[in-house]
């Protein structure tokens, strides 16, 4: 068949598993992520993954990474914004002198930070 359709061996083998539907294997494990995720909003990978293996899974943390992308469970946390500088202190704030200055050539102003 593969010489009267002047096919190669390997493009047949291909076209003939693509052609055929395959279950998604992985339907059950999706089915316990996503009921992970709601009773778990917080959970990332990481929790997601733990909890799947105290439930008996036995699963991978990459598998597991995949299959919440590619249900878009991944949850992206805002970090909370640190103030690390203090404007309230006692010391003297020197005015920054090269705010006025009009630079015309290379070598006019130097800037060094010692903190």
């Amino acid at each position: 068949m593969v010489e009267l359709g002047g096919l190669s061996r390997a493009s047949f083998y291909r076209f003939h598993e693509d052609s055929r539907e395959r279950p998604d294997a992985d339907m059950d494990l999706r089915d316990v992520i996503q009921r992970i995720a709601l009773e778990w909003p917080c959970y990332g990978r990481p929790r997601i993954t733990a909890e799947l293996r105290r439930r008996g899974w036995v699963v991978n943390p990459k598998r597991v990474y995949r299959l919440m992308r590619e249900d878009n469970l991944l949850c992206v946390r805002k970090r909370m914004f640190v103030v690390t500088t203090d404007f309230n202190h006692g010391r003297k704030v020197y005015p920054n002198l090269a705010r006025q200055m009009e630079l015309t050539d290379i070598d006019q102003l130097w800037v060094a930070d010692i903190t």
